[in-house]
């Protein structure tokens, strides 16, 4: 039996236990919108723990956390930084958006935003915002499948096969189980993304350095540019701390984060999770090990695709058995994977209730919107493999666009949870500002200072935003804007 062989049957078998475990959670998923969206707000702390953290690491995480640590160095732990500030998001804004979700009805950051600014068409621009934002993102989950299984199985897979079966079996647990189908597989593929990553981390530089220690021993003597700040590439500390903020701050407005809120049982599993958040974080430490293995294992022969140093280590180098090498792959699909469930998922539910919901299935029933969700499931995963196929090289620079601009929510947000004085008016206008400069910034004059333009588009909003309350609040009172 050949080697690719092995792998493709590990990580076939690897796949029908995640379809499984998602096809048995159907029937806890319930037929009603809020079972079916928001898992009937019964979500406890342990899966709420594993839904939070899929959201935040994909097949990103798993194959390029290692490949900024090769290429960059040291500034690739802004990623642990970043991260040790979402449990503040969790713990400050979670347990408020779980209470009026609860009370108000509400399955979605459009639902929250329309009601509390009285505007449904400020509803839809959040919608078509996040299903703009959703797609790119979910394309490069099973892109990232795709590539995943064309290299582990040495092309026995094909970069298409591979795309289609991880699509088929996330758009299959999806579609019938719903969030409780996301987070049962979440739970299992959880477990897998931080078993395989710490026993790689830990195994790689035992077997090519004896340990750690001397990995890092030999990276002081042979490049010692990978271990401080600006790293090996130039990144200053104005960038690596805009970034990390950006990053910690703006990943709350993402509607796939956000929505999950809602699925709380209550807002004390949410602070819980917050306080145990950073466990997950540590499933980045060992990825950051294996990048830094690379810098010393191809200083000579220097990677053409820095994202493909974890690949090219376990298969190449370090000689690892296709039992080995079926697990990694498994491992690595699971970030891919359970990301990509909550992503089809929240994309599905923004286009129909926050988008389709207000025009074209303005009135219908709850059981048709339920369908048209599963459906939306289906064909938003479809469109995602579409693209996927066509592998344009801009998706990246989409993705980061979409970043850019979603963080400039977050003045909307806060001002819906605990600042009622703002009006519709002057959060818009600072939200449409905010991006513009974003944009400006980002691929026109440069970043001042560089720092990571978000940052001076937050700037903008919140400028803007208060020249508009302040005249707001000059206007004669039978005539202020509502």
């Amino acid at each position: 039996m050949s080697d690719s062989v092995i792998v493709t049957g590990v990580t076939l078998a690897y796949l029908l236990v995640v379809l499984w475990v998602g096809l048995r959670a159907r029937g806890q998923g319930g037929s009603s919108l809020e079972g079916y969206v928001a898992g009937g707000r019964h979500v406890g702390v342990v899966i709420l723990f594993f839904i939070l953290g899929a959201e935040i690491f994909s097949a990103f995480a798993f194959l390029g956390t290692p490949g900024w640590a090769y290429q960059h160095g040291a500034p690739a732990f802004y990623i642990l930084a970043y991260l040790s500030l979402v449990p503040i998001t969790i713990w400050v804004l979670g347990p408020r958006v779980a209470a009026l979700g609860r009370a108000r009805g509400y399955l979605t950051q459009g639902d929250m935003i329309a009601d509390h600014y009285q505007s449904k068409g400020l509803g839809v621009l959040a919608g078509v915002i996040g299903v703009v934002a959703l797609v790119p993102y979910l394309t490069i989950q099973i892109a990232g499948a795709g590539l995943l299984f064309s290299a582990a199985t040495d092309g026995l897979v094909p970069f298409w096969l591979g795309a289609l079966l991880a699509f088929l079996v996330v758009a299959a647990y999806v579609f019938c189980s719903g969030l409780s189908g996301i987070g049962w597989t979440n739970l299992v593929q959880g477990i897998m993304m931080i078993a395989i990553a710490w026993f790689l981390g830990l195994a790689i530089p035992e077997r090519l350095f004896d340990g750690v220690g001397e990995m890092f021993a030999r990276l002081q003597a042979e490049a010692p540019e990978h271990l401080i700040l600006p790293g090996a590439n130039g990144m200053g500390w104005g960038y690596f701390s805009t970034a990390i903020l950006i990053s910690a701050f703006g990943g709350a407005m993402w509607p796939h984060l956000f929505m999950k809120f809602y699925s709380a049982d209550s807002g004390r599993s949410l602070r819980q999770v917050s306080v145990f958040y950073p466990l997950y974080a540590y499933l980045l430490v060992p990825l950051l090990l294996i990048g830094f293995a690379g810098v010393l294992v191809f200083a000579d022969a220097p990677l053409a695709r820095p994202d493909t140093v974890l690949l090219r280590l376990v298969m190449d180098v370090a000689d690892f058995s296709p039992w080995v090498v079926g697990l990694m792959l498994s491992g690595a699909l699971a970030a891919a994977m359970s990301t990509g469930a909550n992503l089809a998922h929240t994309a599905a539910v923004v286009l129909v209730r926050d988008v389709l919901g207000t025009t074209l299935m303005r009135g219908a029933s709850e059981r048709a919107s339920v369908s048209a969700t599963r459906w939306s499931v289906l064909g938003l995963s479809l469109a995602a493999y579409g693209i996927a196929l066509l592998n344009p090289a801009s998706l990246v620079m989409i993705l980061l666009t979409a970043y850019g601009v979603i963080v400039q929510l977050f003045p909307m947000v806060l001002g819906a949870l605990f600042f009622p004085s703002l009006r519709r008016v002057s959060v818009m206008a600072g939200a449409i500002a905010g991006s513009l400069a974003f944009l400006l910034l980002d691929f026109g004059i440069g970043s001042p200072l560089g720092w990571h333009a978000g940052v001076w588009g937050v700037l903008a909003n919140l400028m803007v935003l208060g020249v508009c309350q302040a005249l707001l609040a000059r206007q004669v009172p039978g005539r202020a804007e509502a």
